[in-house]
């Protein structure tokens, strides 16, 4: 057997609010059941856990199709004082990379849920048992300008809307989640993180350009659905609810998140529709496992694309990204650069490291130090970025994303302690047109 990693995540639901002291138990099965392997863990303060070895069947199967599985599976179970207990069943394990299970926990008054929460994670898409894609015509009729506006360029959401189920089955959940936070799920389901990092690069730029273009031609808004995407196979790509996700594959994303396939003369990213290459063949789509194969070959990711949808593709990046206070500078900050993108670097971390106090903070002089260096560093720690000390594309948008989440978490505070009192009324007898007396009192 071969050995992968595990790291937890625990936060509160609403997202980067860690939960400090968390008691994990990881419970892994032997693939012929005779043993158990029960390990306890702690969370920090930054609600992460120590990484921890489990195992996993050898590399070979998750490299060409086979009936064997090529991922092991633990159970893990969370509890914290104040929130429900959390269990997550099936998180998958491949050899020689790390895992990622973020927990998001309810606290014990959330009345939406009254009872501990079970995640059963379903199989990857290249070993489980899906509908295969429905072709489409990958170019897409544009939705009419509204008061003749032209249409805008491409932008990359803050969030997706996504449907767990089939388009017409209106009593089919939808949940709202952070745009990359989906990507990073749907290129965890789709592919193994164990191919070669042109291979995973070419997939994730077709999962990209697909639910871009999703969303830029309004392709199920304009249905007059209340969502921008599915989970079904048979007509978009799977995202699966709660699973775990890759670190290598969360790093290409947090790099190339605002990456898309483009035609010469089209303005919507083009519709990338894919499928395994083996039990589904549809020219003029990716293969997974021939992308996998091609790149074993020494074709880098864009070669690999233009294998399959022609020799007219490029890759484009978004010019906006939606929910970001100030768009990367465009060049890198380290150590001896100055002026308002370090600033604004050593506001939007100091204010992170009242969320996660494991973050030193530094003085906002404009000025990147050593000191703005480790701080930078330690952040990239603590998210799961390359830990280099300086500000590059990927650590600029992930630290404005987790700035503008623990500053939204902050309004919402005070929105809720705003409008948590309530006005008594006495009753009014008959036709009464004096003073009438009203007491405040809180709302629980």
């Amino acid at each position: 057997m071969a050995k992968g990693t595990l790291q937890i995540r625990v936060e509160k639901g609403d997202r980067e609010r860690p939960i400090e002291n968390a008691k994990i138990t990881v419970t892994q099965t032997s693939r012929d059941g005779t043993r158990q392997v029960e390990q306890q863990l702690v969370s920090d303060s930054s609600g992460i856990s120590q990484i921890i070895e489990l195992e996993a069947p050898d590399i070979a199967y998750s490299q060409s199709p086979s009936t064997f599985k090529p991922y092991s599976t633990c159970d893990i179970k969370v509890t914290a004082e104040g929130y429900q207990d959390i269990m997550i069943n099936g998180t998958q394990i491949l050899p020689n990379v790390l895992a990622i299970q973020d927990i998001q926990m309810k606290s014990v008054n959330d009345k939406r849920q009254e009872t501990g929460e079970i995640i059963s994670i379903p199989e990857p898409v290249l070993y489980g048992n899906y509908p295969e894609k429905i072709p489409e015509d990958p170019i897409k009729p544009l939705p009419k300008p509204t008061g003749g506006v032209v249409l805008q360029e491409p932008v990359v959401p803050q969030y997706i809307v996504v449907h767990l189920g089939h388009p017409n089955d209106d009593k089919a959940e939808n949940i709202t989640v952070r745009f990359i936070d989906y990507i990073k799920n749907v290129c965890s389901s789709e592919i193994y993180a164990t191919w070669p990092e042109s291979a995973l690069r070419a997939n994730l730029f077709v999962i990209l350009s697909f639910v871009l273009n999703r969303i830029y031609t309004e392709w199920y808004r304009g249905q007059g659905k209340a969502f921008q995407i599915t989970n079904s196979t048979a007509f978009d790509q799977a995202f699966f609810k709660g699973r775990n996700i890759f670190e290598n594959i969360s790093k290409l994303v947090d790099l190339f998140f605002s990456t898309y396939v483009i035609r010469p003369g089209q303005k919507q990213p083009l519709l990338t529709q894919f499928c395994d290459g083996v039990k589904v063949v549809r020219p003029g789509w990716l293969y997974q496992w021939g992308s996998k194969d091609l790149a074993e070959k020494g074709l880098n990711s864009l070669e690999i694309l233009r294998e399959y949808y022609g020799s007219d593709v490029n890759l484009q990046r978004a010019e906006k990204v939606i929910g970001i206070p100030q768009s990367y500078p465009g060049y890198t900050l380290g150590i001896g650069s100055t002026g308002q993108p370090v600033r604004t670097v050593q506001t939007f971390l100091n204010r992170i490291a009242t969320n996660y106090p494991a973050l030193p903070k530094v003085a906002v002089s404009g000025n990147y130090d050593v000191n703005t260096a480790a701080m930078v560093r330690k952040f990239q720690e603590v998210f799961n970025l390359q830990p280099t000390g300086v500000v590059d594309y990927s650590t600029w948008y992930a630290i404005s994303r987790i700035y503008v989440a623990v500053t939204k978490i902050a309004e919402l505070r005070e929105e809720r302690s705003e409008v948590s009192q309530g006005i008594f009324i006495p009753p009014i007898i008959d036709d009464f047109q004096g003073y009438v007396p009203t007491i405040n009192y809180p709302i629980v």
